[in-house]
């Protein structure tokens, strides 16, 4: 970290802004009902500290004022359950696309492969080592690389079955004028996508497809577009509690996914907005 700069899991005020008229509301309890639930902001923290450190939950330094690990693992429960990410996530993409820094010209997609230690549901046969479970991890961009849907997948599962839904996983999107967008004029694919089915489904939709051919050979050009969501696998594997699934269960990894993606979208708000 360098000299001056704030830890990343620090929550600004900005941040919390934006994040706090999205959380559930508590239920009131009574007078005599033990102590008082730890402060969101707080629990938000060191829920955060974990996505970037990857250190396990018991293991969150007291010091810090986090809480227990086991309190910050109920909140991202609970929040993932009452849809606070994706809540989140519509909120930023919403203020970029207000202020022009959208670009739904095309879309890029892309699926990328991790290993899954303790295994669960949404792990399969690695397609290297057959005998390690592991998950994917599928994400759509914009023109820019900012993502506009994730899902999480076992490892057997192929690329081209989550096209359709990444891109029903696109939320509406408002702007200053006009209908919401959720869809873009082009989709991007490499040859893990080349099925003709699914083309003619991307043109119903009104999605014109650019999808590379398989067996034809290397330099078609689309590396020069694509290369967009290979950064953006980067960044969200720059993550280490996302290098390699340590969660049994697929809600709660699922969850640091989405996660991911929101601090990928606010980061380019804050450069751009």
């Amino acid at each position: 970290m360098g000299k001056g700069k704030r830890p990343p899991w620090v929550v600004t005020d900005d941040l919390w802004g934006r994040f706090e008229p999205l959380l559930p509301v508590r239920e009131r309890r009574s007078r005599n009902a033990g102590r008082l639930p730890l402060d969101d902001r707080r629990c938000l923290q060191g829920i955060l500290f974990v996505l970037h450190t990857g250190i396990q939950w018991e293991w969150l330094p007291q010091e810090l004022g986090f809480g227990s690990g086991m309190t910050c693992w109920r909140r991202l429960r609970d929040w993932n359950e009452a849809g606070v990410w994706d809540r989140l996530h519509q909120v930023l993409l919403t203020e970029l696309h207000q202020a022009g820094k959208l670009d739904w010209s095309r879309a890029v997609i892309d699926g990328s492969h991790r290993q899954a230690r303790r295994g669960g549901p949404k792990t399969g046969p690695s397609p290297v080592d057959r005998s390690r479970p592991g998950s994917k991890h599928h994400v759509i961009t914009d023109a820019h690389g900012t993502p506009l849907a994730v899902r999480l997948t076992g490892g057997n599962r192929h690329d081209v079955t989550q096209l359709l839904p990444l891109l029903d996983a696109i939320p509406h999107v408002k702007g200053r004028t006009g209908r919401p967008r959720h869809r873009p004029r082009q989709l991007f694919a490499d040859r893990g996508y080349d099925f003709d089915k699914y083309r003619r489904l991307l043109w119903k939709r009104g999605i014109k497809p650019v999808i590379a051919r398989r067996g034809m050979p290397h330099g078609s050009g689309l590396g020069t577009v694509r290369w967009v969501v290979e950064r953006t696998n980067a960044w969200i594997h720059g993550f280490r509690r996302l290098r390699i699934r340590w969660e049994i269960r697929d809600d709660i990894h699922e969850a640091f996914l989405k996660l991911a993606c929101c601090v990928i979208t606010y980061r380019r708000v804050q450069a751009f907005c």
